[in-house]
Order: structure tokens, then C-alpha cells, then sequence
């Protein structure tokens, strides 16, 4: 079966809220298109402030799957 790709900034939020929920850097934003670079950086800060509200793990990867799905 074929996966469908999802939409470049649904990635770029997720890949910015990982990289925030692991509690690195928000200098490593690897994107130069500001859309693409916006959707990291918002995925970037709820991580991070998942991170220091302790939502690391198993709570922290369910709380990214219910913010794509808003």
C-alpha cells in the first residue's frame, strides 16, 4: 500500500517540535523558505514548552499527533 505524503509543513512542524521536545537549539532551523521556516519554528516552541512542562516521551509524542490532527 502507498503511503500518501503529507503536507511539507505538517513535516516541518513536526521535525521543529521534536528538535524543541528534545530541548536543542532553535539556531538549527534548517529551512530558508519562511513558511516552511514558520511552521518549524511553531512546532520548535510547543516543544519546548512541552519540555519543560515534563511531557517527554510517550506524552510528548501523543501530544504532536493531537495538534496535527487540529
Amino acid at each position: 500500500m502507498k503511503r500518501q505524503k503529507r503536507d511539507k509543513s505538517d513535516r516541518a512542524y513536526t521535525k521543529g517540535y521534536q528538535t524543541g521536545l528534545s530541548g536543542r537549539s532553535k539556531d538549527i532551523c534548517p529551512h530558508e523558505d519562511p513558511s516552511l521556516r514558520q511552521a518549524w519554528l511553531t512546532g520548535w516552541r510547543e516543544g519546548r514548552c512541552d519540555n519543560w512542562d515534563g511531557m517527554t516521551g510517550i506524552s510528548g509524542v501523543q501530544r504532536m499527533s493531537e495538534n496535527l490532527h487540529l
